[in-house]
């Protein structure tokens, strides 16, 4: 890209243009330390796993926690840190928990690590991409992954390693070769597709400022889709929606118009019911942008906007590749619109929240 704005943003754009590359390096290294093969023989036996987050790393507990449901059988949740300061008695009894933070230092997941080792329920794992951090201190084990830490304040490359590294952990502990040996094919395979993703993408955002973005999934593709509607409100601070896709009927449909850009990400399994939505939203008269891997007629029919991935990984593997187009429509979004997406309104690379006046934690009572 030759655009003289790109200048700003510089460090995100490089960030996101590096994930397949940085996939590799952070796979590549947990395989030579054997870290993947230590971990499945210490984690506990099978029960149920939480998966908490805040914010983007909640977004990738979805995906995470799909894929391993689908993958080990185990049931898998994803749940804010903040339901388990808040709201613990709403939550089953869950004693596997995995705590997932960009920088290791997230206050509320630091503090729902503590209130679980209070309730002795010391959270198994921990995946972060900092060192020497406190989330060390309230987790059993910890993945880290320094090779996929960022300067920029948005999760773009952060979010897809950390995901990997999650759905790698869930097909070894499943014994599930083919889908192992997809995340370790993924890298290369996005990696030929990459500008021709971001061509794309561009010109969307460079032709048309929607009042609305609206962002559609289900199933593992559901967390994309939160990922995707937080890149754009977070980079070119637009408003954007995310709903599972059947669900957009009952009711969010009622927003749709020519300014409307609804983004699909289209699954294999939900194909044929999905579509009927991307019909019903195109005949609405939205404009439409469908992710998919690959498009049959019916989808060209109805896409003015078509990012066809062609994937040879299994579906759930497909996921980080599936992340994306979104990270990069907010970018581009962003700096047409005249944000910078390195200093985004608002925003702080680490949330890090002060305790009340009168040294309350948040918790609530016990």
């Amino acid at each position: 890209m030759t655009d003289s704005r790109l200048s700003a943003g510089a460090h995100t754009i490089a960030e996101i243009r590096s994930e397949p590359e940085t996939w590799k390096n952070s796979i590549d290294a947990l395989d030579e330390t054997g870290e993947m093969r230590e971990l499945i023989s210490s984690l506990p036996p099978e029960e149920e796993w939480m998966f908490v987050g805040c914010g983007s790393s909640y977004y990738l507990a979805l995906t995470a926690s799909a894929t391993w449901s689908q993958l080990t059988g185990e049931a898998g949740r994803a749940v804010p840190a903040s339901e388990i300061l808040l709201f613990p008695k709403l939550l089953p009894e869950c004693r596997n928990t995995i705590l997932i933070s960009r920088s290791g230092r997230t206050s509320e997941i630091i503090e729902a690590g503590r209130y679980l080792e209070e309730q002795d329920a010391k959270s198994a794992l921990a995946i972060t991409c900092g060192t020497d951090t406190p989330i060390e201190e309230v987790a059993a084990r910890v993945i880290r992954l320094p090779q996929a830490d960022e300067k920029s304040t948005v999760m773009t490359r952060s979010f897809t390693s950390m995901l990997l590294a999650m759905q790698l952990l869930a097909a070894e502990r499943a014994k599930a070769s083919e889908f192992a040996a997809g995340i370790r094919a993924l890298p290369r395979e996005t990696q030929l597709r990459m500008a021709g993703i971001e061509s794309s993408i561009q010109r969307i955002a460079e032709s048309r400022n929607f009042e609305d973005y609206v962002f559609l999934g289900q199933g593992p593709f559901y967390g994309v889709a939160q990922e995707a509607m937080l890149k754009v409100k977070e980079m070119s601070c637009s408003y954007a929606q995310s709903f599972h896709t059947l669900e957009f009927r009952h009711g969010p449909k009622a927003i749709v118009n020519p300014h409307t850009l609804v983004t699909f990400f289209i699954s294999e399994r939900g194909l044929e019911s999905e579509v009927s939505v991307l019909q019903e939203v195109k005949d609405l008269g939205a404009t439409t942008l469908v992710v998919i891997n690959k498009a049959n007629a019916l989808v060209r029919d109805s896409a003015d906007y078509l990012i066809e991935l062609s994937l040879s990984v299994p579906e759930f593997a497909r996921a980080a590749a599936f992340v994306i187009p979104g990270q990069l429509l907010g970018f581009h979004t962003g700096v047409a619109k005249g944000f910078d997406p390195d200093n985004p309104r608002n925003l702080s690379r680490v949330v890090t929240l002060q305790s009340s006046k009168d040294g309350d934690s948040g918790r609530a009572a016990p």
